[in-house]
């Protein structure tokens, strides 16, 4: 059965084992896809990229919103009724 990688680096379950951080810096910043018996089981990638992800994830939620509250009525207030 032919599976999708998303990735240019891929590493063996065995060779995560024997050195983790080697194989984390194999993806230069980028995804590592872990094979097990020749079949994506996860993706390894670094905690910068991962901070990156999520923070995308939030700009794209918080874009949701204002999009969903574009159209809502403006209510004026002054500073010393916050």
């Amino acid at each position: 059965m032919a599976h999708s990688i998303y990735s240019t680096v891929t590493a063996s379950i065995t060779e995560l084992k024997r050195n983790p951080m080697g194989t984390v810096a194999e993806g230069e910043g980028f995804p590592v896809a872990i094979l097990n018996r020749n079949e994506p089981a996860f993706y390894c990638i670094p905690a910068a990229t991962y901070e990156a992800i999520l923070d995308r994830l939030e700009d794209a939620e918080l874009n949701d919103i204002a999009d969903q509250r574009k159209h809502q009525a403006e209510i004026k207030v002054t500073v010393d009724e916050l």
